[in-house]
């Protein structure tokens, strides 16, 4: 099999990527986050997943190249990494009783840079009414800077939610397993 790579230096994408048992190396791509005019969440976080592939595949023509984003979208709104806990407190403040909408892209590219699969996966969170406080001891406990959303939903944020709705859990966190463990299987991979 050719060496299998994460093109991405998120330690949660690592971490769900190690889940599935294969040994992978992790790239940083070095591909720019910025918006495209008139371009909806899910297209976003798709071009983003293949320019993230593709830019390793390019350097690692030999490997299978594995590329994913997360862009979050609250009615209209994107919601992009908060990078303080100002910004975080903020941004839950403006989802305290309302929905978001997590798209998170997922592509893999085989060892010549040609496509092989690409996937969007929409994940539904509906948070509860989070009273000041609450979100100040949020941030202050598990400072989620670089999560969209501002929050961790495989740790304490999990709290401020009525309810998720997903086809994959793990695409919340970053990653959409099921959907990869198939497309990795595709292209030759034993899993389990």
């Amino acid at each position: 099999m050719p060496p299998l790579i994460l093109a991405s230096a998120s330690p949660y994408r690592r971490e769900l990527l190690s889940r599935l048992g294969l040994t992978f190396e992790a790239l940083a791509t070095g591909v720019s986050e910025t918006h495209a005019a008139g371009e909806s969440p899910a297209d976003r976080a798709l071009r983003l997943a293949l320019e993230k592939a593709g830019a390793v595949a390019a350097r690692r023509p030999d490997a299978v190249v594995i590329g994913g984003d997360q862009v979050a979208a609250a009615g209209d709104a994107m919601l992009d990494k908060p990078g303080n806990a100002a910004r975080c407190c903020a941004q839950l403040q403006a989802l305290s009783g309302r929905t978001a909408r997590f798209y998170t892209g997922c592509a893999v590219l085989g060892g010549s840079g040609t496509l092989q699969r690409a996937h969007v996966d929409t994940t539904t969170v509906v948070f509860r009414a989070l009273s000041a406080a609450e979100i100040e001891r949020y941030v202050a406990a598990e400072q989620p800077f670089e999560c969209a959303g501002a929050f961790k939903a495989e740790g304490l944020g999990i709290s401020l939610f009525e309810c998720i709705e997903s086809q994959d859990p793990t695409a919340l966190i970053g990653l959409p397993l099921i959907w990869l463990a198939q497309a990795l299987r595709a292209a030759g991979y034993r899993l389990p």
